[in-house]
């Protein structure tokens, strides 16, 4: 097995941080490039701009606030790749990617671009309605993927 590229997906999470230490371990293990990624998940905001119970419009939709809250996304991201990336990176070559969307696409997208040969992800180990409603990112990727995934369970203690 030849592992070159490595690429880690991540949140603001423990699951995610605990999932960043074992991607950047087994890219030091051999010798690989990492790619750190961060998927930022578009805000949803309502067409409608009229408050339904009072029949008076919203304040600005779309407007500066919505185009502020993207900036501090984005910041946030990078803000978050570079912590990452200072804690765990040391002497690796780090790629960083910090995209829109859907968070399991993304990381699949920025697997593709990236030529990476393994995908290293934490899961949040959610069950019942709560994976329902939410989803499953790392099922998600597992089910798509077409490099190895490994998905790097965390148990609270």
């Amino acid at each position: 097995m030849q592992i070159k590229k490595v690429i880690i997906g991540i949140d603001d999470s423990k699951y995610a941080e605990h999932a960043a230490k074992y991607g950047f371990d087994i890219a030091r293990k051999f010798d690989a490039a990492v790619g750190v990624v961060n998927i930022i998940e578009p805000v949803v905001t309502p067409m409608d701009t009229s408050d339904n119970l009072l029949g008076v419009p919203l304040a600005n939709v779309g407007g500066p606030e919505e185009i502020d809250l993207i900036t501090s996304q984005s910041d946030n991201s990078e803000k978050l790749i570079q912590r990452t990336v200072n804690e765990l990176a040391a002497d690796l070559q780090v790629t960083y990617f910090s995209e829109y969307g859907s968070t399991a696409d993304g990381i699949l997208q920025c697997a593709k671009e990236f030529h990476a040969d393994l995908i290293v992800i934490g899961t949040h180990k959610r069950s019942g309605l709560d994976r329902l409603l939410m989803g499953d990112v790392s099922e998600g990727v597992v089910r798509r993927a077409t490099v190895p995934v490994l998905v790097v369970p965390f148990v609270e203690g």
